[in-house]
């Protein structure tokens, strides 16, 4: 009896030797019934059967090995499993777990009869691998969507739900330190709690935007013709009110007009000058440079210091990734999650722009920046 029929014929037993493998996927296991515990198996058997009875050919086979099976429109069995499954709170290990158990008890029971020759046996035994490979390909791949659509639903719902209660302290604070009349160790305090209270929201405002592009919106931004000259002179002017003890030089032209998003803008301004200065060698100035050109205008924040390593290059504007020089320093946005210069570098591609670093021992490092003068950057 080949595999395929054998599979057709003996769907309940395998199917309760499923079961009982799924039972003892704890805690997520527990209190489920037997069709719970069993969810899509039988439809995922009938679906491999099917496929072991289908001629394939030599360079069919090598695209399947290379997860280059044809595309379908319809949800699959696996797929809807592995939702179900991740609703179910099962982990992805537990899921994987599963199918290891199914490939296994199969072949045991299958235990080729003498009537099945050696090549057969081969091909059925490839086959069958070969179909098992691709429903877990397509739970895996669902599942780990599911895993990320929850995350970024979470860290939106954790942002929006964060920002009343900061607002109220940093209100509270900026009432507090306004009023003047406070002795100098409380103003001390308030003063920390403000300046703490304005880090965290744009913690949050970071992590509202991180969520923004993974749910494929991208950052918004609304262009409108403005004076791209003030407004770096404006992030340059609070970057000297908050490190008054760091010399930050401003070169270039005087007058850049532009279609931008000015507050998107001047947060990739505030968070490049703000990582110079905090990477950067503090005894030599942090320079801005602005040029305009026929068609562009280019944005340059350079500091002398260690050079980034050429491996942290590479994920330097990827989120979530905190990078190390020398084993010890981070380097990366200033909120500490490793979203800064991956915002920074969504926001100027919402403006048809391009970010780039060049950095070297002998010469600093520098993050540029060239934007469009005229672009056609959606809202």
């Amino acid at each position: 009896m080949r595999l395929a029929d054998f599979i057709l014929q003996n769907i309940e037993p395998i199917l309760q030797k499923w079961e009982a493998f799924a039972r003892t996927m704890t805690p997520a296991a527990n209190g489920m019934d037997s069709a719970e515990l069993r969810d899509h198996a039988e439809q995922m058997l009938r679906t491999i059967a099917a496929d072991l009875q289908t001629s394939q050919t030599d360079e069919a086979r090598v695209s399947k090995s290379k997860g280059e099976a044809p595309d379908s429109d319809n949800v699959t069995s696996a797929e809807t499993h592995a939702e179900v499954r991740h609703s179910s709170g099962f982990t992805i290990g537990q899921m994987i777990a599963e199918y290891r158990a199914l490939r296994t008890s199969v072949l045991m029971l299958w235990m080729p009869p003498k009537e099945v020759n050696r090549a057969d046996e081969i091909a059925d035994i490839l086959r069958f691998n070969e179909a098992i490979d691709q429903a877990l390909a397509e739970s895996v791949m669902t599942y780990t969507d599911n895993v990320d659509a929850a995350r970024n639903v979470f860290l939106g719902i954790l942002g929006h739900d964060l920002r009343s209660p900061l607002g109220a302290i940093s209100l509270s604070a900026e009432v507090l330190l306004r009023a003047g009349d406070l002795p100098p160790k409380a103003t001390k305090n308030v003063s920390r709690i403000y300046t703490s209270v304005k880090r965290s929201t744009k913690i949050v405002g970071d992590l509202l935007d991180f969520t923004r592009t993974q749910l494929g919106s991208g950052i918004p931004v609304r262009v409108a013709r403005d004076d791209f000259f003030q407004a770096c002179e404006a992030m340059v002017e609070e970057a000297r009110a908050y490190h008054p003890d760091r010399e930050i030089d401003m070169r270039g032209d005087t007058r850049v007009v532009a279609q931008f998003d000015r507050s998107r803008m001047e947060q990739v301004m505030s968070n490049l000058i703000g990582n110079a200065i905090k990477h950067g060698n503090p005894l030599t100035p942090v320079t801005v440079t602005l040029m305009a050109g026929a068609k562009t205008v280019s944005l340059s924040v350079h500091n002398e210091g260690p050079p980034i390593e050429d491996s942290v290059k590479a994920t330097l504007f990827n989120p979530m990734v905190r990078n190390f020089q020398d084993g010890k320093v981070e380097y990366g946005a200033a909120a500490g999650l490793g979203l800064g210069l991956y915002i920074a570098a969504a926001i100027v591609d919402a403006h048809n722009g391009s970010i780039k670093v060049d950095s070297a021992a002998d010469r600093g490092t520098t993050f540029t920046v060239s934007l469009p003068l005229i672009g056609d950057a959606g809202d």
